[in-house]
Formats: structure tokens, sequence, C-alpha cells
């Protein structure tokens, strides 16, 4: 295991504070497409994950999360205790637990490559499908007092959303793949192994 130098202990905590006030940007960016806009918030929370790992990534959601539970607007709908009765409140510890699960899938055995960039992200957008549109059909349903059916819950919470944050975190993949190299980034988790140089020449071209 890397031994994380005092540079590079700053460095991922200015990062991580950097992700999490980007996803908090990313809420209020937002791009008209067909049938439903998108904000950039999935894009943010994939790119956390990427660059950042396991451990930074999750902070850095967390703290975005955190900062709009005790008060700061930076929610979608505004921010406060109270926002975990808005039916979206699930995308949110989404992007807490898919930004984790990225970092943890797309750096595994400490290296990146290309093949566990696409899985993570596509794990990452499963994570917060799900996790949003079954707090959203929940809340809706139990609490609002709304008939939401399962089907109509699955077209309105995921499928609209695929395509615009499919089409983000293909970017974000893109984007983390010039930034770690440019940074020097490629082992900041400090919970991954080094890879032994077999298990590297196994991985072929596909490790960047």
């Amino acid at each position: 295991m890397k031994t994380t130098t005092k540079r590079d202990y700053t460095r991922n905590l200015v990062l991580t504070a950097m992700f999490a006030a980007l996803i908090a940007v990313g809420a209020f960016i937002k791009i008209p497409v067909p049938v439903v806009p998108f904000t950039l918030q999935v894009f943010f929370v994939n790119l956390a994950g990427l660059m950042l790992g396991g451990v930074w990534g999750t902070a850095s959601a967390a703290i975005y999360v955190t900062l709009g539970l005790i008060g700061l607007p930076i929610f979608t709908h505004g921010g406060g205790i109270g926002y975990v009765l808005n039916p979206t409140f699930g995308y949110l510890l989404g992007f807490i637990v898919g930004a984790g699960v990225t970092g943890i899938v797309s750096r595994k055995n400490g290296r990146l490559s290309v093949k566990r960039m696409i899985l993570a992200s596509v794990l990452d957008m499963l994570i917060i499908y799900l996790m949003g549109a079954t707090y959203c059909y929940c809340i809706s349903n139990f609490y609002l007092g709304k008939d939401v059916a399962i089907g109509a819950a699955v077209v309105s919470y995921i499928l609209v959303f695929i395509p615009g944050d499919g089409l983000s975190c293909a970017i974000s993949i893109v984007i983390a793949k010039k930034l770690v190299k440019a940074l020097k980034m490629e082992k900041i988790d400090p919970t991954i192994r080094e890879q032994s140089e077999e298990e590297i020449l196994e991985e072929g071209d596909g490790a960047i």
C-alpha cells in the first residue's frame, strides 16, 4: 500500500472540497433536452469517484449532502433537515453511495483502467437511480398520499434520465482519464494496494 504524503493529503482535501462545491453547483446547471432537462450533478458525482477514489469520493458527496441538510440552500429545491421528506432526497443518498462504489470499482488493485471506469460509471448510475426511485416511490405513496404505480415510477424516476446522465458519465470518463494522469493521482485512494508487475502486464492496454 502506498504511503500518503502530507502533500497528497492536502491535495485530496482540497479536491474533495472542490468536488463538494461542484456537485452543489451542478444542481443549478440545467441542460434542456427532449423529454426532461437534466443537471450536471451525476456528472460531478461520477467524476469525483473516478478521480478521488472510494474514500475521498464518498467524502465529497457526503459533505455536499451534510451542508444541505444543515440549512444551506444547495439542493435543487432548497435545503434543511426537512429535505429528507422531499421525494428526491433518495437521489442525494445515492450520490454518496454511488461516488464511493465508483471510486472503489474504478481503482481496484490501485490502477485505473478504461473498462473498470465504464463499469464503475454504470454502477454509479444504477445505484443513484435505484435509491432515488425507491425513495421517491415510498415518499410519494406513503407520505404524500399520491398513488404512484411502480411502472410509472420506473419511467419517471429512472428511464427519462438515462440518455443525459449516460452521456455525462461518458464525458466524465474522458476527463478523468486525462486529469488523473496530469495530476499523478493514480494511487490517491488509501484503501487500495499496489499492483504487482505481473498484474499490470495482465491488464494490457486498458490501463492508464
